[in-house]
């Protein structure tokens, strides 16, 4: 893996941001190459570590930060607590997010756990740390990542438009000092061994379209989360 290869896909908004982090990505590029070939299997694959950039920087109006990607093999697909539309069953923190989803807005329990459409309609779905090694959650704190999400949020927000930032968990919660003045929605993460902590009955989804409103933006369509073919 090379730097051309992470950030293929990276949507022409994003490109000039990737360019001018070229040497902090060729530093997580070794250190991830180096780990491979100790044989670690790093999820996501190749083409989906970037895959938070692969869409329009401009349309983004909420960014839902979690800690990095499931560690279970096959799970983890680039966008924080997605999963590929036919996995069955879907992961845990993702059924407990679709509890409250249902209890907050009152839509359906989706049936995919593909949240594409999400990330379509301008929510970033950004995990703190970008990669992981099966099997080992938290396993790429440290080697780059932390330096290179609080980057995007920072481009996010030097752009002066509307933006929201959902943070589930306590590593999420490590950019609230890079969000200043931005609305802030915090609660525990969904994950089993916390949700009911304060993340069920948080009702991230409605109060964050009436902050987009407040603020004159375009409210997320919440119920829409598969991504179109």
């Amino acid at each position: 893996m090379n730097f051309d290869d992470l950030t293929r896909g990276v949507h022409p908004s994003w490109r000039l941001f990737v360019d001018n982090h070229r040497k902090l990505l060729d530093g997580i590029v070794d250190e991830l190459n180096a780990r491979r070939g100790r044989g670690d299997i790093i999820a996501p694959a190749v083409p989906h570590i970037l895959r938070v950039l692969h869409y329009d920087r401009d349309r983004v109006r909420v960014v839902i930060v979690g800690q990095d990607p499931y560690p279970t093999a096959g799970h983890a697909v680039g966008l924080s607590f997605s999963a590929e539309a036919s996995m069955r069953p879907i992961p845990r923190s993702l059924a407990n997010i679709f509890r409250e989803l249902a209890a907050d807005i009152g839509t359906q329990v989706p049936e995919s756990g593909d949240l594409g459409g999400w990330a379509e309609q301008g929510v970033m779905l950004l995990n703190r740390v970008l990669t992981v090694t099966v099997g080992a959650a938290g396993s790429h704190r440290g080697i780059g990542w932390e330096r290179f999400t609080d980057a995007i949020v920072e481009s996010l927000i030097s752009r002066g438009t509307p933006l929201v930032a959902i943070l589930w968990g306590a590593d999420a919660q490590t950019l609230r000092p890079q969000l200043g003045d931005t609305p802030i929605i915090a609660s525990a993460h969904p994950s089993p061994l916390s949700a009911h902590r304060g993340f069920l009955g948080s009702r991230p989804f409605g109060r964050t379209n009436e902050l987009l409103t407040a603020a004159h933006a375009e409210p997320i369509r919440w119920d829409q989360t598969t991504e179109r073919a």
